[in-house]
C-alpha cells in the first residue's frame, strides 16, 4: 500500500493519479493490478515474479525498493489533461424521490437544489464499492446531506444520489444509503463495452438537467 495522506484533497489524488500513471506506463511484471483510492494506491503483486533474490531481501523487501527508486522524483504536472463527462439527469419525481427532502433539509426550493447540482464541476476521485462506482468530489457546501437513516434494499441503475460531502451515480441496481435526486439515462457500466466503465479516476463530471420526456426517449434508444 502506497500511502500519501488521509484526506480527501485534489492535491492528494492528483499525485496518487501520478503515481498509478508511472506505474502503468513501467508495467513491473510482477504487478498484477493497481487500485488507486482517495490518498492511496494498493500494489497488487505476484511475489513469485519480483526481481532480485532471497540475499536482497523478501520479495516485499525488494519490490518497495523498486518502488520507492521508482518514485523518488514522481511529478503530478505530466498528467494527461483530464476527459470531461456530460451526465444527463432528470430531476425529481419517482425518479429523484428525495430531492423534495433535500431541499426541506436546506431550507430552499427544488428548483435551487438542481441548480445548484448542475452548476458543479466534479472530480472523480476514486472508483469503487462496486463496478463502475465513481465516487464524485466538489459538491457544493450548500447541498452537503446527511445520508439516510434507512438504506434502501435495491436502488435502481443510473440513480444520482448525494451521500454527505458526495454525490455520485449508482452504475448497477444495489443497497444504498445515499439521497436519491435524479436518474441518468446513460449506462454507467456496461460489460458488453470496450472501457465498461464511463467514468475513471481524474475525469470531470458535469450533470446536464433533461426533461422526463428526453429521459424517457434517451432509454427507449
Amino acid at each position: 500500500m502506497i500511502t500519501l495522506g488521509d484526506a480527501i484533497d485534489e492535491v492528494i489524488n492528483r499525485r496518487v493519479r501520478a503515481i498509478s500513471a508511472l506505474l502503468d506506463a513501467r508495467a513491473l511484471p510482477c504487478i498484477v493490478d493497481l487500485v488507486p483510492a482517495f490518498a492511496s494506491v494498493a500494489v497488487q503483486y505476484d511475489p513469485a515474479l519480483v526481481d532480485g533474490d532471497e540475499a536482497d531481501g523478501s520479495p516485499y523487501e525488494r519490490l518497495v525498493n523498486t518502488l520507492e527508486s521508482l518514485l523518488a522524483d514522481v511529478q503530478d504536472n505530466d498528467l494527461a489533461v483530464p476527459r470531461v463527462v456530460e451526465i444527463p439527469v432528470c430531476y425529481g419525481g419517482d425518479l429523484g424521490p428525495d430531492l423534495d427532502d433535500v431541499a426541506r433539509q436546506h431550507e430552499m426550493d427544488v428548483d435551487e437544489v438542481v441548480r445548484i447540482h448542475t452548476a458543479g464541476d466534479y472530480l472523480v476521485y476514486m472508483v469503487g464499492f462496486m463496478p463502475g462506482f465513481a465516487y464524485l468530489g466538489g459538491l457544493a457546501p450548500e447541498l452537503v446531506t446527511p445520508r439516510r437513516s434507512s438504506p434502501r434494499t435495491a436502488v435502481p441503475a443510473g440513480a444520482v444520489g448525494i451521500g454527505g460531502q458526495q454525490t455520485g451515480v449508482y452504475p448497477l441496481v444495489s443497497p444504498g444509503g445515499w439521497n436519491l435526486i435524479g436518474r441518468t439515462p446513460v449506462r454507467i457500466f456496461d460489460a458488453s463495452r470496450e472501457n465498461a466503465s464511463l467514468l475513471e479516476t481524474g475525469d470531470r463530471v458535469r450533470f446536464v438537467s433533461i426533461s422526463r420526456r428526453d429521459f424517457e426517449s434517451w432509454s427507449s434508444t
